[in-house]
């Protein structure tokens, strides 16, 4: 069981016989009357997102999440390829299902798959990537007075606020988390 003590993002537990991922909570504390949690949580199966208040100390069941670790193969069009890296099995995960993360995937990538009763419901990607640029203007001496910056479009496709010295051909560091630049790698 996991209470609103324990809620966090990210947490998978079961409302209304239902699986639910924690998008966001807010903790509200009332002058008069018990404190309350309000949770934005999203469907597992279904993917509808809402929010739900409940009374401090509500309980439900946690949801068995299971995590395992994959490779990034290929892609498809419509489909990501990936293979569990113990039992060498391959299955595919939609481009709906990734959304955004798919913009960190280069082939050889080892992400987490998390899935609940085999369905999966997504990747959990590292912190930073490596990714090669293969677009970006060139920079001119003196203007990194100011810090200026310039966009580059990455291997992937992912474009990024980067310095002026950064040029194409470059192996840049990327922050998953807030798809910011962090170093330049060579």
């Amino acid at each position: 069981m996991i209470s609103t003590g324990e809620i966090r993002k990210g947490v998978v537990f079961e409302l209304d016989g239902q699986p639910v991922k924690v998008l966001d909570w807010t903790h509200i504390k009332m002058a008069r009357g018990s404190a309350q949690v309000r949770l934005k949580i999203q469907n597992v199966r279904t993917g509808a997102i809402t929010e739900r208040t409940f009374q401090a100390g509500t309980r439900w069941p946690r949801g068995q999440v299971e995590q395992r670790r994959v490779q990034y193969l290929y892609a498809d069009g419509s489909a990501y390829h990936f293979m569990d890296t113990e039992t060498y099995d391959q299955f595919a995960i939609s481009a709906a299902q990734l959304g955004e993360d798919a913009r960190f995937l280069k082939e050889g990538t080892e992400v987490s798959v998390s899935s609940y009763e085999g369905e999966v419901l997504g990747v959990e990607l590292p912190v930073s990537v490596d990714l090669r640029v293969v677009s970006t203007e060139r920079g001119f001496a003196g203007d990194t007075a100011t810090g200026a910056r310039k966009p580059a479009t990455l291997e992937t496709g992912l474009v990024v606020q980067v310095p002026l010295f950064v040029n194409e051909g470059d192996l840049l560091r990327v922050d998953t988390r807030t798809s910011e630049y962090q170093t330049r790698i060579q």
